[in-house]
């Protein structure tokens, strides 16, 4: 009788397996690009506590995730309150392939 393989090859309860198991549990910093502005220096040092910096997107606009200087994906800001407490949160519109390498 034929063993059942698992698809990536590895015995799950190989060492190797073991390992990223535990690699798979830390965690990550995720950024949220929400738009981005272009002040000149005199802007920049004309600002003071109350000030507004306008972005180039508007409200409604998606925002892109990042992990490092990689971009994963993209989503639509929305407020969640799971905790009790208004969150800002991102609702994912697309994921990256996240198999490929690097550019």
């Amino acid at each position: 009788m034929a063993e059942a393989q698992n698809p990536g090859g590895e015995d799950p309860q190989s060492p190797a397996s073991s390992r990223m198991t535990s690699f798979t549990q830390v965690p990550i910093e995720v950024t949220v690009a929400v738009g981005r502005a272009s002040p000149s220096i005199q802007e920049l040092l004309g600002l003071d506590v109350g000030s507004i910096l306008t972005l180039d997107k508007a409200l409604d606009d998606p925002v892109e995730l990042f992990i490092g200087d990689r971009s994963i994906g993209f989503g639509l800001l929305e407020v969640s309150e799971e905790s009790g407490d208004p969150r800002l949160s991102v609702r994912l519109t697309e994921i990256a392939d996240l198999g490929t390498s690097a550019p």
